[in-house]
């Protein structure tokens, strides 16, 4: 059978090829590579390889899902990072082993593993997650340092900023994260070269502070490589609309140590491993969310060495910003964060496309009723295994269409 893996970023799909292939390879295993940054003939040379059998591993980005891409015989479907991933998008990646079984006969479901370092809470799991098995490594890898986190308001921008050029003098490595890529004016024509960074989309009327107050990555890297100095040759910066070739060149040279200071968007937020950062700096925290947060902070830390992250926010903050920078600050926890998360966000549905918001449920509570919700799995199971017609026609009663949710 094939396997199939599918990443979020170019970075983070590009880091699991070289390692895969590394290992895989001198074994005799055939990996395939597919990007959107392919060349067409690169592109169709995968997608040869994916179709006739001959690429057991196919490795890569949304590209796997593309409508052109086929496989003889998939039988591992892995979702790296699968909250970056939309439902209808994990299925899709699914179904691409039920197009032809083993040998050309009947379609065979794939077996599916999807992998976060974003945890969801418990009880939410139990719902979403009920007909699945479900491993939790709660701990650190070995060598991991924790990392301490602290809030300062705009106005200490200085001293982080001296706090930065010390470190880098030092020969330390640094990441400074923005959430815009560069300065635009609001108007009509800058909006479709904004959507990537998270700014408002056509049709909506960008808010004074999106537009105008915002600090993007290119000023910010800028204004860095200035107050460096002699050490402006290490400010590397780093961001989605970058060519592919560029961005890899550039982690490669962070990671290499032939840069000290990388200032970037959140292209960074998973699968970036650089065990010699010890400081994150995070502009306009308040613009991000409480996973977003904790994974991005998961950037440091990964060596032996103290690590900091430090959250840059402009006031006045609302009630529910402050309650996840507070959050951040006070915990490491990835599961407390997820409750905390789950409480401010809302859990979205059960069994549909929105994954956050306000839940579907009429009755039940997924923070209070944890307790009925296991006797509820429990009664659950018991019907399948002795009356399986009468728990198919809750389903259908209940779910309708709505049944393949359960498998994304």
């Amino acid at each position: 059978f094939q396997c199939a893996l599918m990443a979020p970023t170019d970075i983070l799909a590009t880091q699991h090829l070289r390692k895969l292939a590394d290992w895989l390879q001198p074994l005799g295993v055939q990996v395939a590579w597919l990007s959107g940054a392919q060349t067409r003939r690169e592109r169709d040379a995968a997608l040869e390889l994916a179709a006739s059998g001959e690429a057991q591993l196919v490795v890569g980005t949304h590209a796997v899902i593309q409508d052109k891409v086929r496989f003889t015989r998939l039988g591992l479907a892995i979702v790296d990072e699968q909250h970056r991933f939309g439902v209808a998008q994990r299925l899709s990646l699914r179904a691409k082993g039920m197009d032809r079984g083993a040998g050309g006969d009947e379609a065979r479901e794939p077996h599916l593993l999807m992998m976060s370092a974003t945890p969801i809470p418990r009880t939410l799991a139990m719902a979403v997650f009920g007909d699945l098995d479900v491993s939790t490594i709660a701990h650190l890898p070995p060598g991991r340092s924790p990392v301490r986190t602290r809030v300062f308001a705009a106005d200490k921008r200085d001293a982080v900023v001296q706090r930065v050029r010390e470190l880098v003098a030092a020969g330390r490595q640094v990441y400074w994260v923005c959430p815009l890529v560069e300065d635009v004016a609001p108007t009509a024509a800058a909006m479709p070269a904004q959507r990537e960074s998270g700014a408002p989309a056509r049709g909506r009327t960008p808010r004074r502070n999106e537009m105008l107050e915002l600090r993007a990555a290119e000023a910010t890297f800028a204004e860095l490589q200035a107050v460096l100095g002699e050490d402006a040759a290490r400010v590397g910066l780093l961001h989605g609309r970058l060519a592919a070739a560029r961005k890899a060149q550039v982690m490669t040279d962070f990671a290499a140590g032939r840069l000290r200071l990388l200032v970037a968007t959140t292209v960074i937020e998973v699968g970036v491993d650089v065990p010699a950062a010890t400081l994150m700096v995070i502009e306009h925290a308040e613009r991000f969310g409480l996973s977003q947060l904790h994974q991005l902070r998961g950037r440091v830390g990964r060596g032996t060495d103290a690590a900091e992250c430090l959250l840059l926010f402009t006031p006045p903050l609302s009630a529910m910003a402050r309650e996840r920078l507070q959050a951040l600050r006070d915990s490491a926890d990835g599961f407390v964060l997820a409750q905390k998360d789950l409480e401010l966000r809302g859990p979205g549905e059960l069994l549909g496309q929105r994954q956050s918001g306000l839940q579907a449920l009429r009755h039940a509570d997924l923070q209070t009723d944890a307790a009925l919700l296991e006797s509820a799995r429990e009664a659950a199971l018991w019907l399948l295994r002795h009356d399986p017609e009468a728990a198919r026609q809750h389903l259908h009663r209940w779910l309708g269409g709505r049944l393949d949710w359960l498998a994304a």
